[in-house]
């Protein structure tokens, strides 16, 4: 009875129901997409390249796409180049003056930075456009001039479409918008995958059903473990001096900074797979054993794994250099009267924050990087490649993270309007904005 009396509470609130009904809408207009193949590629020969994406690093990208690059959609080069476009925007954003300065201008700087985002990731279609076309779909796509150059515009429009429903979930629907598009990418994969590994088990001899339940046990302790990974936080705990203003008293309460122990929560694993996916670019997506590079097409290589573990955990240090300011917390504590008990104000202060920042760090980045190459793992101990993949990585990650944002987006709506919360045992914790920047 509970769940039914919050979901009427969800639907009393206006603004919440056609936030919800507009992102059913647009996640209806891209699943529609998804299966909407290029004019003129064969449609009996997609089973080539549908047989290509059934395995290694180009089943990451098809879940990433949501089932579009298998088959040959206008969607098929999905949200990625996008993702990739702001990863070099981000560190053009460390190393380059100017747009640094634009990082400080604000709003009007973050415009200008989105904008050229945006030129960035044409200028990648316009590269993997003609890559795909004729590296992966191989001998389903014709061979003239006139298809390859409509269809790489095809494809450049699509993702620029699909980027441009995942803003208008961000400002009309529940937010989050891009990662929204990945989930339900992710989303619409598990019922085929959770069906093929069910019949796979039991058409297998020796406790194949036991196999299967002990699978899934251990898959809700990953997804607990992902929860703990996004949720967990450090305390530090900040006393504000007492301040007499008038009759009134200000200050004196202690209080908290939570320093999460993943601050950067998904963004790592999400730049350090679209990192990975440079191997398929270079082979021109070819499943052809070509020596060192045949090593990274396979993501349960030893190969791949460590380089994936190790960019991982550079990109979480990196990524919460870039989000966690000690000094801007410990400036911001001074003018509001505010001390950690037994650290002096200023640059001692800022330097505890990231002394603890970087303790709680690190743990946190091996965390996820093991979370992250688990399906390596499940697929050495039998479990199907497509079903493995929710065993960790990308997968899991994005799909705990972006399911506790929207509860948390969910809850919000419900206690400004003086209803109860989704969970009557405390606040949802959500990822306070990581990927959901973009």
């Amino acid at each position: 009875m509970g769940l039914v009396k919050t979901l009427e509470n969800i639907w009393k609130i206006e603004d919440l129901r056609k936030r919800l009904l507009i992102t059913f809408f647009f996640v209806v207009i891209y699943r529609l997409g998804v299966h909407i193949v290029l004019p003129g590629v064969d449609p009996a020969a997609l089973e080539t390249l549908q047989a290509k994406t059934s395995g290694g690093i180009l089943d990451i990208l098809n879940m990433f796409s949501g089932g579009a690059f298998a088959n040959a959609s206008i969607f098929a080069l999905g949200i990625m180049p996008y993702i990739s476009a702001s990863i070099v925007m981000q560190l053009l954003g460390m190393a380059v003056p100017y747009f640094q300065k634009l990082q400080r201008e604000g709003e009007s700087g973050r415009t200008k930075m989105n904008q050229y985002t945006r030129y960035l990731t044409v200028a990648i279609l316009l590269v993997q456009g003609p890559a795909y076309l004729g590296g992966a779909l191989g001998q389903a796509a014709p061979s003239s001039w006139g298809f390859f150059i409509t269809s790489a515009i095809i494809l450049a429009g699509g993702s620029m479409f699909v980027l441009w429903l995942g803003e208008r979930i961000t400002d009309k629907g529940i937010g989050n918008g891009v990662s929204f598009i990945i989930l339900v990418g992710i989303i619409a994969r598990l019922p085929h995958a959770l069906i093929g590994e069910f019949s796979s088990r039991l058409a297998s001899q020796g406790g194949g059903l036991v196999m299967f339940l002990a699978e899934i046990v251990f898959l809700l302790l990953v997804i607990c473990g992902a929860i703990l990974l996004v949720q967990g936080t450090r305390r530090i705990p900040v006393q504000y001096a007492k301040r007499v203003v008038g009759n009134k008293q200000y200050g004196g309460a202690r209080q908290y900074i939570p320093l999460k122990v993943n601050a950067a929560n998904v963004m790592p694993i999400i730049f350090a797979q679209a990192i990975m996916f440079v191997p398929i670019a270079i082979a021109g997506y070819s499943t052809e054993k070509d020596g060192f590079l045949s090593s990274f097409m396979d993501h349960t290589s030893v190969a791949y794994n460590f380089v994936f573990a190790f960019l991982i955990i550079a990109f979480t240090w990196f990524y919460t250099a870039v989000t966690i300011n000690p000094v801007q917390m410990a400036d911001e504590l001074k003018r509001n009267n505010g001390f950690i008990p037994g650290i002096k104000p200023g640059k001692k202060t800022a330097d505890y924050i990231d002394t603890i920042m970087s303790r709680i760090t690190f743990p946190g980045s091996l965390f996820l990087a093991m979370v992250a190459i688990l399906p390596a793992f499940a697929s050495y101990f039998g479990v199907s490649r497509e079903f493995s993949q929710f065993f960790g990585g990308t997968s899991l990650l994005i799909l705990v993270g972006v399911v506790l944002d929207t509860l948390q987006q969910i809850e919000s709506h419900l206690l400004m309007r003086h209803y109860d919360g989704l969970l009557k045992s405390g606040r949802i914790k959500g990822r306070s904005g990581s990927i959901a920047a973009y």
